[in-house]
């Protein structure tokens, strides 16, 4: 499922795209996240610090995710055009 958008970046960027893929990664992966905490008879919504492993699955969640909102072409398009627009903040994922 890797190979064609990879495939796609090395042919838009010309760089490495296993950089480009853990550009992406690093730059949407979240430092905390929300948690549904009882408290007296409400619930809660506390941050807490997620670790990096949880955060990097986040972040590849979240990748995904807006690869498959993106309109038209095939899934390896949309992931590649995702991946590139990542870092600089400028995709669905951000």
């Amino acid at each position: 499922m890797l190979v064609n958008p990879l495939k796609k970046i090395q042919q838009k960027t010309e760089t490495n795209p296993l950089s480009v893929l853990r550009q992406a990664i690093r730059g949407v992966t979240p430092d905390i996240a929300v948690k549904a905490r009882r408290v007296g008879g409400s619930t809660h919504q506390v941050p807490i610090e997620i670790g990096f492993t949880q955060g990097k699955a986040v972040a590849i969640r979240w990748l995904l995710g807006a690869s498959r909102k993106c309109p038209g072409r095939n899934m390896a398009f949309k992931l590649s055009s995702e991946l590139v627009d990542a870092p600089p903040c400028q995709g669905g994922s951000c």
